[in-house]
């Protein structure tokens, strides 16, 4: 059996030091391109597979949340999701924690520093929220990710990139169409259309009203999620405005406004129907919230599945998925009179008191 060529041989090939050589080898990003390119070169001649010398030992995995609270549920379980997935490849998974701002030039921007010896961690799975500057830093130092394509800020190229969404414009699309079959007419949203999984749910709801021919109605407070709840809802309800229910982008928003109509002594969902997003705390509420259930852990699963392909196979096409969502109808909705027709409905989507 022929002697694979040892790295001694590849640096003198490449007339560069073995330290050298044994730094990229590593995947230590602090190397001269010109050199990592010549020892490239060199590395091809001799038929040395530097990405597989570098990944063939390692088993771990980098889940990285950037710019979120270290207990936010949602995010948690997709950690718990892509755990699962990786224990059952016998990978190990890493978790880390980032904030950082959008403005920084990609170049500029410093990961945790262990993300820089590629032999110990192999890719990143990108949870929380994040920018495109975070997706070329990672494409620039060659690392593989994949990323939830929900919390991507601003405009990026998400085709490019491995990416797993959750379907949340058609479950706002969904609820809303819920509510306009149980005869509710004047249906408010609250959430941060600033932020992109609010501004998709927005997208849906507007959708579903636009298609009953009926007013899409938006709150014009940007706060964080609970606060943003109770203020929006008494702000509406101080203008006297005209609501029978209540749609909010999350179940922490839907606390907020449960508070805001319990002050007012309003009852839910006698005088007004809330509904909420992510199914998260829902059942644990009074009375307990209708949602729309995504399905963290699956997110999770299949971000862990495509960064460990992209491992194996670095020149795949791109892997996209989109997983649906479900509402879950609970006792803070009902039915009530309406002089309109009710549209008609197939029910696709919706589950009861689960």
């Amino acid at each position: 059996m022929k002697k694979r060529p040892s790295f001694q041989e590849l640096a003198q090939k490449a007339n560069v030091s073995t330290a050298t050589v044994s730094r990229i080898a590593r995947g230590q990003v602090n190397v001269d391109a010109a050199i990592k390119e010549r020892v490239r070169l060199a590395a091809e001649e001799l038929g040395i597979d530097l990405d597989q010398r570098r990944n063939e030992k390692s088993t771990i995995i980098a889940f990285l949340l950037a710019n979120r609270d270290i207990l936010h549920n949602f995010q948690a379980r997709i950690l718990f999701g892509a755990e699962n997935y990786c224990s059952a490849q016998s990978k190990e998974l890493l978790f880390l924690t980032l904030r950082y701002s959008p403005t920084v030039p990609s170049r500029d921007l410093h990961l945790p520093r262990i993300l820089n010896q590629r032999a110990l961690v192999r890719a990143v799975i990108l949870g929380g929220t994040n920018s495109p500057n975070m997706l070329d830093a990672l494409r620039e130092r060659e690392i593989p990710f994949s990323v939830l394509g929900n919390n991507v800020l601003g405009e990026w190229a998400s085709s490019e990139f491995d990416a797993v969404y959750s379907d949340d414009t058609q479950g706002a699309f969904d609820l809303t169409g819920h509510l306009i079959t149980e005869g509710h007419r004047d249906i408010w949203f609250i959430g941060d259309n600033d932020l992109p999984w609010y501004a998709r749910c927005a997208t849906g709801y507007r959708e579903r009203m636009t298609k009953s021919g009926l007013m899409p109605r938006f709150s014009e407070i940007h706060s964080d999620d609970r606060q943003l709840g109770y203020l929006a809802m008494r702000s509406i309800l101080s203008r006297r405005e005209p609501v029978t229910a209540v749609i909010a982008g999350s179940d922490q928003i839907a606390r907020g406004v449960y508070e805001a109509l319990q002050q007012a002594g309003l009852r839910i969902p006698a005088d007004i129907s809330v509904a909420g997003f992510n199914d998260s705390e829902a059942a644990l509420m009074d009375p307990p919230l209708t949602s729309v259930r995504e399905f963290p852990e699956e997110l999770g699963k299949h971000l862990a599945e495509f960064v460990l392909r992209r491992v194996q196979e670095p020149d795949r096409e791109t892997q996209q998925l989109t997983i649906p969502t479900r509402v879950v109808v609970r006792a803070s909705t009902r039915a009530i009179w309406s002089d309109k027709p009710v549209p008609e409905s197939n029910g696709a989507g919706l589950t009861s008191n689960v």
